[in-house]
């Protein structure tokens, strides 16, 4: 697990990848406005200090190569009943995009579920993101609901995805 003595790393990791992850599909106003306002490098370190956050670190050698954001206590109403995490953020550098990155987060998700005793993972995930839904429906994950998301003016519609852990 990352401490705040990481959180310089990760909020350059996060930076960096949801730029490579969204700005071919977004415009450079939307991007420019979203990282300058909403996902700064300071919110961001600001984010590894807060208690609900847990954060990970996936590293090829000395290198940094993804990362994982998981929150408790902010749970869908359809899962108020539901002992869950979310998997606010899984995100592995454009490089390393089909070479394990994500399935090693993605098994540290289900770990720290199961140490925590929670009963559902879940997470938002835009619908345009094809190649994410993809990895996480092989996951066995199922769309319940959607949401909005800002992304600098643009409204876009995410879906929120679950899937119940099991032992």
């Amino acid at each position: 697990m990352a401490s705040e003595s990481d959180a310089e790393l990760i909020a350059d990791l996060s930076r960096e990848t949801f730029y490579e992850s969204f700005a071919e599909e977004n415009t450079v106003e939307n991007m420019d406005k979203f990282m300058s306002e909403q996902f700064t490098r300071q919110k961001l370190i600001d984010e590894v200090k807060q208690p609900w956050y847990l954060f990970f670190i996936a590293y090829l050698e000395d290198e940094p190569v993804g990362y994982l954001k998981l929150r408790e206590g902010s749970t869908p109403m359809q899962l108020e009943s539901r002992s869950s995490i979310e998997i606010a953020r899984i995100y592995s550098v454009r490089k390393m995009i089909g070479k394990g990155v994500g399935k090693k987060l993605m098994q540290t998700c289900h770990e720290v579920a199961r140490q925590k005793g929670k009963k559902t993972l879940w997470l938002g995930v835009w619908k345009q993101n094809h190649r994410a839904i993809d990895f996480y429906t092989s996951w066995g994950f199922e769309i319940f609901s959607e949401h909005e998301f800002i992304l600098g003016d643009d409204v876009q519609t995410d879906w929120l995805m679950k899937k119940e852990i099991t032992d």
